[in-house]
């Protein structure tokens, strides 16, 4: 579990939630949406897989991909995916589950998980079976192209069942649906996905394993996926091809055993990103002009943590130390078809030791008290990149290395009022550290910021087992120097401290059958943010905190029931809805989205070996604008970010 100690989910005194695996895969593997679809206090942007940013419980910085870390920390197993890079939009295929913890969850997760964190915790190797299972995909998309996908996963026992491995892969090339008039193009964004992940496991002793993955992934966006808004529904009115290429490689190695009952895993990994974006920069009049974007990330990363679950016990604690060095290059570049001209890029690196640890009293039965803390030291470093030496060295003194120092006390306190409802109270925090973030054809520093955060929330029942459960949370957060992106002079993204502020989130989550094979599902946020004493930029007071909707909501059926000795029908039908929000900070960054409703329905008859599965998202055609941006180049063009138009996809699913 996400607590890093093998507590019970009644146990944690934070709003938690659970995806299933299989209940994410079903109908075929897709990527990060899955999760937004399903957890309401989940968003995201939508400049296209691979280049998004996540944000949980209100916490959203900014909508490009620059140098500030994510407010999300995303965990392969118990290894960051990366520090400061969007997300990867990995194929959650071949999960155990996906959980959600809402933030900040400074204490054991340090830095960058100021919102929460989303762990994808993948299907361990099993020493004696040997399986294969393959899905096939074709599907429509209404006003578009055709799709296609495919996925197999296989494990093989090896060495007498002493070792296993596992193997995953997925192939899609999901068809586009913008057109692009002015070149003569339609269904211009279509998406090619390759991804591969490979595990063994090796039993060294009944107590001991060793556990090695590697991880692949490629993504090439072949256009653009915005549109104008209030022109032609799913034309947009860029004149040159955009795009974007996102490479992603991990690998981690994983030892884990008991010494009695003190439990040890350690980790140690590295993972790289590469992204490239290409966005229309003409200006009118003038020639066609494409801005390129290149984001180059590299992370080491290592975690030793020793504990003792409580269990029945009285006393139960975590102690762990992590190192991350990590590496990024921001380069870019106009480019007129004819010429490329290298524009300012900048260099960050960053290097963290931290020690943390945390402790569980059980008073009586019924009621624990938690306390926690996290050391971190940080240094920081970088320069500029291809800017004249004589301008680099006047501002040396801005790029310098520096060091940063956090302590993330925590403390929290849960009473359970009977085995199936639970309350607690947690203060909690959080933190992100500075860097270098480029402004015009300058360098400068911006500073770490730190949020502070008080909840209470109460649980009831176990999804999907009992009757009836729920879940609620409230939660005040106190966010000092908030990192944000703006547009500087030049029209580029730069990232400045913006001020002080404070945000106020409620959720509410639960589920209740209606018959022995109905369920009903249901989950809601509510945010309020407001910005205090907040800097102003190119004449614009600041007062909200951008990309988070002041109300979201979901309503979800699920149905499963055997229609003969050998098949069952199981059914999904769900709706979500996202209310406005505001995309960034700035003039040119205020335009509204979002207040459009998403829907799906997805059927599957079969047993175990073999199903066939029917898939339709979208079910209304709404276009609605999930993102008010496609181009920072162009803002005033009001730009819109469609939904998929609607989608109809048969599958067939098939195990040995």
């Amino acid at each position: 579990m996400s607590s890093k100690r093998d507590m019970r989910l009644s146990e944690i005194p934070a709003q938690v939630s659970l995806l299933s695996g299989d209940d994410v895969s079903m109908g075929g593997s897709g990527g990060t949406e899955r999760i937004t679809q399903r957890i309401a206090t989940v968003s995201s942007t939508y400049l296209g897989s691979g280049r998004n940013k996540l944000f949980i419980r209100g916490i959203a910085d900014s909508s490009f991909t620059g140098p500030t870390q994510a407010t999300v920390g995303q965990y392969l197993g118990d290894m960051r995916l990366s520090y400061n890079a969007p997300d990867p939009d990995l194929r959650l295929s071949d999960l155990d589950r996906i959980e959600v913890l809402e933030g900040p969850q400074g204490t054991l997760y340090g830095a960058g998980s100021l919102g929460g964190i989303i762990r994808l915790v993948p299907n361990s190797p099993e020493l004696d079976i040997t399986s294969l299972h393959t899905t096939v995909g074709s599907a429509f998309t209404q006003h578009g192209a055709g799709s296609l996908d495919a996925g197999v996963v296989a494990n093989v026992p090896l060495a007498d069942e002493l070792a296993a491995l596992r193997v995953t892969f997925d192939a899609a090339s999901e068809g586009g649906y913008i057109d692009k008039p002015f070149l003569g193009a339609e269904d211009v964004n279509r998406t090619r996905i390759l991804a591969g992940r490979a595990s063994v496991r090796v039993e060294i002793s009944p107590d001991w394993t060793i556990d090695a993955l590697g991880l692949a992934q490629s993504i090439h966006a072949f256009d653009s996926q915005y549109a104008a808004r209030g022109g032609t529904q799913y034309d947009s009115l860029a004149r040159v091809r955009e795009g974007s290429d996102s490479d992603y490689l991990h690998g981690q190695l994983v030892l884990a055993g008991g010494l009695g009952a003190l439990k040890l895993r350690s980790t140690t990994g590295m993972a790289g990103q590469e992204l490239e974006e290409r966005y229309d920069a003409t200006i009118t009049g003038a020639e066609n002009r494409v801005f390129v974007q290149h984001n180059d990330t590299r992370l080491i990363a290592h975690e030793t943590r020793l504990w003792l679950p409580m269990g029945e016990r009285r006393f139960g604690w975590v102690a762990g130390l992590n190192l991350i060095d990590n590496r990024t290059r921001l380069n870019r570049s106009l480019d007129t078809g004819r010429t490329r001209s290298a524009a300012t890029g900048v260099l960050n690196t960053l290097s963290e030791a931290t020690l943390y640890g945390e402790a569980s009293y059980r008073f009586r039965e019924g009621l624990i008290a938690t306390f926690g803390a996290r050391a971190t030291r940080v240094r920081l470093g970088g320069g500029a990149e291809d800017v004249p030496f004589a301008l680099a060295l006047e501002r040396a003194d801005i790029t310098a290395s520096r060091t940063q120092s956090a302590f993330l006390p925590s403390a929290s306190l849960l009473a359970e009022l009977s085995r199936q409802t639970s309350l607690y109270a947690r203060y909690q925090e959080g933190f992100r550290p500075g860097g270098l973030a480029i402004e015009s054809e300058f360098v400068r520093q911006f500073r770490k910021d730190q949020a502070r955060a008080f909840e209470i929330g109460a649980r009831h029942g176990r999804p999907g087992i009992d009757p009836f459960d729920a879940a609620f949370n409230v939660s005040f957060t106190r966010w000092s120097d908030i990192q944000a992106d703006f547009l500087d002079d030049t029209g580029l993204p730069s990232t400045a401290n913006i001020g002080n502020g404070r945000v106020w989130s409620i959720s509410v989550s639960g589920g209740a059958f209606l018959a022995d094979n109905l369920r009903l599902t249901t989950g809601a946020t509510i945010n309020r943010s407001s910005i205090e004493e907040p800097v102003s930029f190119l004449s614009s007071r600041i007062t909200h905190v951008p990309n988070i909707a002041r109300f979201s909501g979901r309503l979800g059926l699920d149905y499963s029931h055997p229609v003969t000795r050998a098949l069952n029908l199981d059914a999904r039908l769900w709706a979500s809805y996202v209310g406005r929000s505001r995309l960034g900070i700035g003039p040119e960054l205020g335009e509204l989205q979002g207040n459009y409703l998403d829907s799906g329905l997805l059927l599957r008859l079969g047993n175990s070996r073999i199903g066939g599965t029917l898939s339709l998202t979208n079910l209304t055609d709404a276009e609605g604008n999930r993102f008010a941006l496609g181009t920072p180049f162009a803002v005033i063009r009001e730009q819109v970010t469609p939904l998929r138009p609607r989608t109809v996809r048969l599958g067939i699913d098939y195990s040995f």
